[in-house]
């Protein structure tokens, strides 16, 4: 079988989980025996094609008014512009065609598609391959990509979304199965009718992290450090978080670790302002930022797909205080290996975090159960058999019409 993988972008350029995860499964079905290809996306040019780690990956210049990766961020016209062109980016499918002719997959296997647009179901679906379409975020929904507005979550789907994705549902009847990276995700989804062909999986991301040692202990009376790691944005709570720990009254340190829009970085070194227990660590390792905290939040104010910065901290022994919404209630278990907070009641992080600085054992008890509550995602074979047979039905179910 001929596999070929469709994301925004592909490894060395990773800027999230999606990337990380897709370049997991790509590398994992090729030592299966598969033969693969991945086409993503470059800031500019036309299409060239290169070698990453043995496998071939074609990189396409975005067509259309500005690269959405650099940490600067566009005025709001320049923005909606660039989502009306997104809605169905013909530009982008002519690259799609071309790869399509190239390299002539018995199967399309799609993940984000920002910058493709659904043009690609269109090309795909013309030459009767099958779609795999891999949900890792809210994009086919929401043109932010997060169902997130004006400081809130969405509760449906606002009036320009529903314009800037008219037609998304309809053609979504184009893909042949549809993998969610949890069932939060996948739910949102077949709740909004979409995919009504497509048979639906349930398929979890993974890492491969080694055992660090053993469970955490925390002194009696020794302040409780706390982290946070991830994008520095509005919708990922950090504002929150700050919040908290400013207004603490017992002894509490805050790491945060990440990067985000210039703007907003200097937002939030604003209000950390003045305040020693918070340290701003810029880009980190996720093991050495672990290696300094007693415990990780993960205070998202959007329905996070899976949250897989949870999963590495459970996996690291650190218990993990999580907003009870989206991915997260699949991984984080209250009172097993985390807390849960909750957005609509700010005060619940402060007092699940004090909850752990005056109980030690309590704390042990968590830090002991927290990796063997992600053992079973911690698998990569695991993750790429899933994926192997998802792919092996779909192409079963769905004859390949050859391309000419």
């Amino acid at each position: 079988m001929k596999i070929l993988y469709i994301n925004s972008l592909y490894a060395p350029d990773i800027r999230g989980g999606a990337e990380l995860s897709l370049k997991l499964i790509v590398e994992g079905m090729q030592s299966k025996g598969f033969d693969v290809a991945v086409l993503s996306m470059a800031p500019d040019g036309g299409l060239r094609s290169s070698t990453v780690d043995g496998v071939t990956v074609y990189r396409a210049g975005l067509k259309n008014r500005y690269w959405p990766y650099d940490t600067s961020q566009p005025p709001a016209y320049q923005r909606l512009l660039w989502h009306v062109k997104d809605r169905e980016n013909r530009d982008m499918a002519a690259f799609v065609q071309e790869v399509l002719e190239k390299e002539k997959p018995d199967l399309v296997s799609c993940h984000n598609l920002a910058g493709w647009s659904i043009a690609v179901w269109e090309e795909v679906h013309a030459k009767g391959i099958p779609i795999v379409q891999v949900l890792h975020d809210l994009y086919l929904l929401c043109a932010n990509s997060n169902m997130f507005r004006n400081d809130t979550a969405c509760k449906g789907i606002c009036m320009e979304c529903k314009l800037l994705r008219l037609h998304h549902q309809r053609k979504s009847a184009q893909v042949s199965t549809v993998v969610g990276i949890s069932q939060s995700i996948l739910s949102r989804f077949t709740d909004e009718g979409y995919f009504p062909n497509a048979k639906g999986h349930v398929i979890y991301n993974t890492r491969h992290i080694p055992d660090p040692g053993s469970p955490r202990t925390k002194e009696t009376g020794s302040p409780l450090r706390v982290g946070y790691l991830g994008t520095l944005s509005k919708i990922k709570g950090v504002e929150w978080l700050i919040d908290t720990v400013k207004e603490a009254d017992f002894p509490v340190e805050l790491y945060i670790a990440g990067k985000g829009k210039d703007t907003y970085e200097a937002h939030l070194t604003a209000m950390g302002s003045g305040n020693d227990n918070i340290t701003f660590m810029g880009y980190s390792k996720p093991a050495d930022l672990f290696a300094q905290i007693d415990v990780l939040v993960v205070p998202s104010l959007w329905e996070e797909p899976l949250g897989m910065v949870a999963i590495e901290a459970l996996a690291h022994h650190l218990p993990v205080i999580a907003n009870h919404s989206g991915g997260l209630k699949e991984t984080v278990q209250d009172g097993v290996n985390g807390l849960f907070c909750y957005a609509e009641r700010p005060g619940s992080l402060g007092k699940a975090l004090k909850k752990l600085q005056e109980s030690p054992a309590y704390y042990g008890q968590l830090s002991a159960q927290a990796r063997s509550s992600v053992a079973p995602i911690l698998d990569r074979e695991r993750m790429v058999y899933a994926y192997r047979s998802v792919l092996e039905e779909t192409l079963k179910n769905h004859p390949v019409t050859s391309i000419a």
